[in-house]
């Protein structure tokens, strides 16, 4: 229980630093730090751990890297693919159920939390991005929105997913699409910004 506590505690301090930054007392522009020393400290290592032990590694280590980001605190599943050029921002904000997968060169900026649902799959080189700016205040303060890819969705090779945004069950998104909306199941989209293209229909055998 208190394993699990501690996880959840950890997981949370990504938001946590960010809404911090609602203080007119921090300032960007001024080289204040935007998130707590333990966080600096936590990202920092996990950089280090991942270049050394990880990013090299070849293509079939997936529970060898998934290992890694499970000492690191994320909650990923053993049977989920993670390949050794994706890069992930802060662990304890990524979680992966049974299958899914995170192609290589996909970038996690997950200063808030990700979550990549049941064979769910995020392809090569698409940014999944939690974090953003209020450009209305004058210190452009950081601040998180979480983003759930649903089961069975598909994130196209090059695409992005903006701060805040549900892909619900079996969508896709297309290749180098943009998305800053909720997107409906089982249903295709593509474009900058996006636009509903079609219905997407699981064919059976027989």
């Amino acid at each position: 229980m208190n394993q699990t506590n501690d996880h959840c505690r950890r997981r949370d301090m990504g938001v946590a630093g960010a809404a911090n930054q609602s203080s007119d007392k921090h300032d960007t522009f001024t080289g204040a730090p935007s998130f707590p020393l333990e966080h600096r400290i936590l990202r920092l290592a996990w950089r280090i751990v991942w270049f050394l032990l990880a990013a090299w590694t070849p293509a079939p280590l997936h529970r060898w890297r998934i290992f890694l980001l499970r000492l690191f605190g994320a909650n990923v599943s053993w049977s989920a693919f993670i390949y050794g050029s994706v890069n992930v921002w802060f662990p304890p904000n990524l979680t992966m159920h049974a299958r899914s997968t995170l192609g290589p060169g996909v970038d996690c900026y997950s200063m808030g939390p990700i979550t990549v649902g049941e064979q769910a799959v995020v392809s090569q080189r698409a940014f999944i991005c939690t974090g953003t700016h209020d450009f209305q205040r004058p210190e452009f303060q950081i601040y998180a929105k979480p983003i759930v890819i649903g089961a069975y969705a598909w994130v196209c090779a090059e695409a992005f997913v903006g701060p805040g945004v549900t892909i619900a069950e079996g969508a896709v998104l297309g290749a180098r699409g943009v998305t800053f909306k909720n997107l409906n199941s089982w249903t295709v989209y593509s474009g900058n910004p996006v636009v509903e293209v079609g219905r997407r229909t699981i064919l059976t055998n027989g």
